[in-house]
């Protein structure tokens, strides 16, 4: 008797002690937001518990509304706009204020001065000529450049004060959005239970702790939501950020001139299409993935040599790519691309199927409201309401999926949930919040082109428990190009097809 108590005794405790090994074992937890400093965020969280996720993502937003409310640029009630309103006076700021605008001159001597906060002079002057639609006299950008070259600040950092001393508008863009996310990262991991933590705010993104977050580098030449990365790094403990000229700009006379300027000429630095930084230091990443799309490629591999753990990508105007030494070692293995027999020679182009030169542009803007992103699908079906083939899939938790009604009506659907889920951690330029492209090349779910002819687009967007949209638009695609514009709904502000001849590279 006493033998079979200790053996049911020790079977409740080895249960037990299972229990809390179950219900502590780390598991992955997502989210996405909009209009997160003025763009999107992406968390990943590794978590013992939901309790422990809930308080760290509620850690990363006080954290975020925190430091905008001090930082930014665009809020008139910030810190920082209360303090450009000042004029000669020393004010007493906020810590992350003086640390920030000391990072500015750290690296605006560390550029000679191709990184400058007070760019935003010269940036004004092109949004000003982009809505006359003409191109900025030399006189006007001279005295801008002029603006640049003056004194903006000076830091007493033992007194704890900062006082203005020009009148040069300043914004404080480059590395102060990484900045920010290492701070939210950091504040995540100090919630116990948390043992790792990414967060990616408009492409730019920290993976701290015990995780290795595959980063999908995006393509300044295809840069659509679900077109195929650049390339696809593994980073763990690490920052990266993107910036490029692709996604913004300055759209004059029917040329397109990036939107970062070159603050010593005045000038838009186009020569480099984009440039993705890895560093140990988020600040490191966010200010030399913007100094190098302004620096020549030399310029910057010299100053990405003096900071150690630095490795970066350029994309070049023609194409081109630069890597440094140590980038190779960074990316991780991909997929192989499905490859397509060749087609037959003699066919008309209706045989062969889809006109490979066209191409299917869906874009959907999100309602402007800060939150949690709503699920999305976008699938193209056949006259016989048949999946031809799923563009976008976005969910966080798959028991949610059903929510998604019409996508995931039948088997058929359900069974195109594998490999669909097009969301996933990408560093790029960053984006307009909420607005996102997806492209269609004419292939079904196998890689195949399909037939010319007429199929149904459609766009479903639903809330967990909340709202629910979906939208269904027949389209030709027989060669003839055509736009339509969609009808707005509660979540989506905005949304057009537009199928079109392919662009020549």
């Amino acid at each position: 008797m006493r033998i079979r108590y200790v053996i049911i005794t020790f079977l409740i405790v080895a249960i037990a002690a299972a229990a809390v090994v179950v219900r502590t074992r780390p598991a992955t937890y997502t989210e996405h937001y909009e209009l997160v400093l003025g763009t999107s965020m992406d968390v990943t969280l590794r978590a013992s518990s939901d309790s422990a996720a809930a308080r760290a993502e509620a850690a990363i937003l006080d954290q975020i509304a925190h430091d905008a409310h001090i930082l930014s640029s665009y809020d008139p009630s910030s810190e920082f706009s209360q303090w450009f309103r000042t004029q000669g006076v020393p004010t007493r700021v906020s810590p992350e204020l003086i640390t920030v605008l000391g990072l500015f001159d750290r690296w605006r001597g560390a550029t000679q001065g191709a990184l400058d906060a007070s760019a935003e002079n010269v940036s004004r002057v092109w949004t000003a000529a982009a809505q006359a639609h003409v191109l900025p006299t030399s006189a006007t950008l001279a005295a801008a450049v002029a603006g640049v070259r003056s004194r903006h600040w000076i830091i007493d950092a033992a007194a704890g004060t900062l006082t203005h001393t020009s009148t040069v508008p300043l914004a404080l863009n480059s590395f102060t959005k990484s900045f920010i996310v290492d701070r939210a990262v950091r504040a995540a991991l100090a919630v116990p239970g948390v043992d790792a933590a990414v967060v990616n705010v408009g492409g730019d993104l920290v993976a701290r702790g015990n995780w290795t977050e595959r980063v999908g580098v995006s393509d300044p030449r295809h840069n659509a939501d679900n077109d195929v990365p650049l390339t696809e790094l593994a980073i763990r403990n690490r920052a990266v950020a993107t910036s490029g000229s692709y996604r913004r700009g300055f759209d004059i006379g029917g040329r397109h001139y990036s939107h970062i300027v070159d603050p010593r000429t005045g000038a838009p630095a186009g020569h480099v299409l984009s440039a993705t930084v890895v560093a140990d230091d988020a600040v490191n990443a966010g200010a030399m993935a913007t100094a190098f799309c302004v620096l020549t490629p030399v310029e910057s591999e010299r100053l990405a040599a003096r900071i150690p753990g630095a490795e970066f990508l350029l994309v070049l105007a023609d194409g081109s790519r630069i890597e440094s030494a140590g980038w190779r070692e960074l990316t991780a293995l991909r997929r192989q691309p499905i490859r397509l027999p060749s087609p037959v020679v003699g066919l008309n182009a209706a045989e062969q199927g889809w006109n490979q030169n066209f191409e299917l542009t869906a874009s959907v803007e999100l309602a402007q409201t800060f939150g949690r992103r709503p699920y999305l699908a976008i699938w193209i079906e056949d006259k016989d309401r048949f999946p031809v083939r799923t563009l976008a899939l976005w969910f966080d938790k798959t028991r949610y999926l059903p929510e998604l009604r019409a996508w995931y009506r039948g088997d058929r659907l359900r069974a195109m949930a594998e490999g669909t889920q097009i969301v996933g951690t990408v560093s790029s330029a960053t984006r307009s919040p909420g607005r996102y492209t997806f492209t269609w090349d004419g292939k079904d779910a196998h890689g195949k082109l399909v037939a010319p002819g007429t199929y149904t687009v459609n766009i479903e967007v639903a809330r967990e428990h909340g709202t629910y949209q979906v939208m269904r638009q027949d389209m030709d695609f027989s060669g003839t190009p055509k736009h339509v514009d969609l009808p707005a709904n509660t979540e989506v502000a905005a949304a057009s097809l537009d199928y079109h001849k392919i662009a020549a590279q």
